[in-house]
């Protein structure tokens, strides 16, 4: 399905099979520009990314460590199947490494997370972040217009 979306726009797919792929699951092209993508989905609106990287409650040493372990060429595509219907497209979201990385140290309140989350308020009185709301930046939205920056800047 993602790779159908990239499709749509006019691009060439290739699509990586077999478990535990290096880094990226698609290789999106147009022309002679290219980007590797690193597809990630989701049905409870966040998706986990440094848990593996955490020590000591130190998130943003987490995310750092996380960051250092991609290519900053390879593009994040965030799919959210949270409260769609099965004839509805999920949210499609594109982000660089370094975006990524920027939004989980914003995280509760600038105290960071493993988890980056669509959108999440935190309503316990004892969580870090108690009264804000993390959301996923709006200019990450899947878009011809967001590819095109993209593959502009890093392809």
């Amino acid at each position: 399905m993602t790779a159908g979306q990239f499709a749509r726009l006019g691009y060439d797919v290739s699509v990586q099979y077999g478990a535990d792929q290096p880094e990226y699951d698609l290789i999106v092209s147009k022309e002679d520009r290219f980007l590797k993508i690193s597809v990630k989905g989701s049905q409870d609106g966040s998706w986990g990314l440094t848990q593996k990287f955490i020590k000591n409650a130190d998130y943003h040493r987490a995310v750092d460590l996380w960051l250092q372990s991609h290519n900053r060429k390879t593009i994040f595509c965030f799919v959210q199947f949270k409260d769609k219907l099965l004839e509805q497209l999920p949210n499609l979201y594109l982000a660089k490494p370094d975006e990524v990385a920027k939004r989980l140290n914003e995280t509760a309140n600038g105290r960071g997370d493993t988890i980056l989350y669509e959108n999440y308020t935190y309503k316990t009185k004892r969580a870090a972040g108690f009264g804000t709301t993390d959301k996923i930046p709006n200019n990450w939205k899947f878009s011809r217009e967001r590819l095109e920056l993209l593959i502009n800047e890093l392809g």
